[in-house]
This record gives C-alpha cells, structure tokens and sequence, in this order.
C-alpha cells in the first residue's frame, strides 16, 4: 500500500495528473513484490529473527515431530527406534548430525514437549513453500506407519500436525494412501510379473484411479515430479541430507508412471 502511496504523491509532484496516474502503477508493482519478498521470508517472524537457522529449525523439528508420534501410544517401540535409525543411516548423517538428531528425537518423546509452538514456528518459516511442508509431513508418516499402518492415537495426532501446517484431513489421507501405495509398489518393484495389486499401488501412488486419461495422467505425474524435485526442494530451504527421501520419492512415481504406461501400451 505504501509504495502506492508514495508513488502518487511524488508522480503528483512531478508529472501533474499523468504523474500521479504512473506513481501508483509502479508503486502497486513495488507493493506486489516487497509483499512476495516479505512473506516467503517469514512475514514479521522473519523480520525479526534474521539469524533464524532455517534448515537447522527444518532437522529439529522433523526429529522432534518423529518423538512426539512414536511415543503417541504411550510406549515407544523397538520398530519406531528401528525405523528412526534407519532414517537417520539413510540420510547419511554425520555422527554429530547423529547425535543432534537423537537428542531431537528424544525432546520430541516428553511429555510436555511444545509441538504446537515448534511447529508454528516451523509453519511461519516455512509457509509459503506448501512442497517443503509437504516433504516433511511425509516424512512423519514413516514413524506413524511403521507397523503398515498408524494407530488411532497416531492418526489423530498427525491430523494436527497436518493442520498446523495448514494441511486438510482430506489431503492428509491423500498422502497417507500414497505413502501405503508406494511401500507396497517399491517392494513388489523387483518381480517380473506384474500382479494386479501392483498396478494398482502404482495409480494409488500418484493420487490418480485407472480410468483417467492419458493427458490428465501425465499432468498428475509432471505435478508430483514438481512438487518432489529435489534441486527444487534445496532452492526452498530444505538440508541437503534430507533430499534423499525427495529423491526416492521420484523415483517411484517414475516407475510407476512407467508401469502404468506399459500397461496401456498393451491394450
């Protein structure tokens, strides 16, 4: 609003009617883009914490978060411990990354750990980079699923940590089949034979069902390619460690893009 301002008064001053006419064009363009610089830094969160370690907050909280569910039921298992490791080992952490991440980990599994501030003050760093947000929450669901599927308690409890980063039950479901699906596909990805199931987890694993056709098919696939490109991700903030989920990530929509291709090739 201010450059809008501005920009009239001083075209005013110079150019008369035409003047003030120009200086609010240019300052509606000035106002488009300080908002947009503005808002992809954090709003006034990021205006005033400019040493904000955005990654740093990004690892914290992933580890954190992944605490808070394992211990969800009350007890947390030796396969969420597994599961978490063998995250941790995936991502090729340094050891002190290691140690950063399991103390993560552990601040995640009290009782009175602040989930709802971490996680605002995730949102608020991260909020208009809806990808990011969406890498992270998938992440969790490798701790909530660890046992093929979540509990109840788990369930709800990732019900509001998708709306704090203002994600729907809906789209929380979305990515929870997709997750499922993809589990399911990669571990059959091997076979020679093509079971029904498989093809099935494949149009599950890119949110789509058989009978869409081919134009909107590869439109939902170049768009799940998109949202998990890892050089993308890494433009937006995300480690670079943590690109390696973004990576597997695509490399099974790819195949099952391809499958799915092969299959209709064939009809």
């Amino acid at each position: 609003m201010w450059g809008k301002i501005l920009g009239a008064l001083f075209g005013l001053a110079l150019l008369k009617l035409p003047g003030l006419l120009l200086g609010v064009l240019i300052g509606h363009w000035f106002d488009r883009a300080f908002k947009q610089k503005f808002e992809q830094n954090g709003g006034f969160y990021g205006l005033f914490n400019d040493n904000v370690d955005e990654q740093g907050v990004f690892r914290y909280t992933t580890f954190a978060t992944m605490g808070h569910l394992a211990k969800a039921t009350g007890v947390v298992t030796s396969a969420h411990i597994q599961q978490a490791s063998l995250f941790m080992a995936q991502l090729g952490l340094s050891a002190q990354q290691q140690k950063e991440a399991q103390a993560a980990f552990r601040d995640g599994k009290a009782v009175n750990f602040p989930l709802r501030q971490q996680l605002q003050q995730f949102y608020q760093l991260y909020r208009r980079r809806k990808d990011v947000l969406q890498l992270f929450l998938e992440i969790q669901l490798s701790i909530a699923c660890v046992n093929g599927k979540s509990t109840s308690v788990q369930y709800s409890l990732l019900q509001q940590v998708a709306g704090y980063l203002n994600f729907s039950t809906l789209q929380l479901d979305k990515m929870l089949q997709a997750y499922q699906a993809q589990n399911r596909f990669s571990s059959r990805a091997d076979s020679r034979q093509v079971p029904r199931d498989t093809l099935a987890d494949a149009y599950q694993l890119l949110g789509v069902t058989p009978d869409i056709n081919d134009a909107l098919l590869k439109k939902s696939y170049r768009k799940l390619m998109s949202q998990h490109h890892p050089d993308k991700l890494m433009a937006q903030g995300v480690p670079a460690e943590m690109l390696d989920v973004a990576k597997r990530r695509t490399q099974d929509i790819q195949a099952a893009y391809e499958l799915i291709k092969q299959q209709r090739s064939r009809r």
